[in-house]
């Protein structure tokens, strides 16, 4: 996220290309990073899976997590068309509003998953004190 973020905030306007290039690495490589995150939460032995069998209540916040998935897949996707390797289709601003909106729903879905993580684990079994 803070490579994104750091390609986002790079100065464009002296070398598109390069920016541009910058820009769709990191995405790639976040695009990367989700597909794993992905795989550890979805997956049949994953963390969604021990969330439900330690806290059955917690449903709903797995299929809010899950869903999001979804519509961060679609972000990834839609910015990474806007960013190819041979520059912009588009214009920078644009390509910054998609990036800016893609980090922030990341950050918000990060702090839901810790939430969820806690109310599991801290909550319902005690955790540690």
């Amino acid at each position: 996220m803070s490579a994104l973020e750091g390609a986002l905030a790079a100065p464009a306007v002296s070398d598109l290309e390069r920016w541009a290039q910058r820009v769709h690495v990191a995405v790639v490589e976040l695009a990367g990073d989700f597909r794993q995150h992905v795989d550890i939460t979805e997956a049949p032995d994953g963390l969604h899976r021990e969330v439900l069998e330690a806290s059955p209540r917690l449903s709903g916040a797995v299929a809010t997590l899950t869903h999001e998935h979804v519509l961060i897949r679609g972000q990834v996707d839609s910015l990474l068309s806007r960013v190819e390797p041979s520059g912009v289709s588009g214009d920078v601003d644009r390509v910054r509003d998609l990036g800016t909106a893609l980090l922030g729903r990341l950050v918000r879905h990060r702090q839901r998953g810790s939430d969820l993580v806690f109310e599991a684990y801290e909550f319902d079994i005690g955790g540690e004190t």
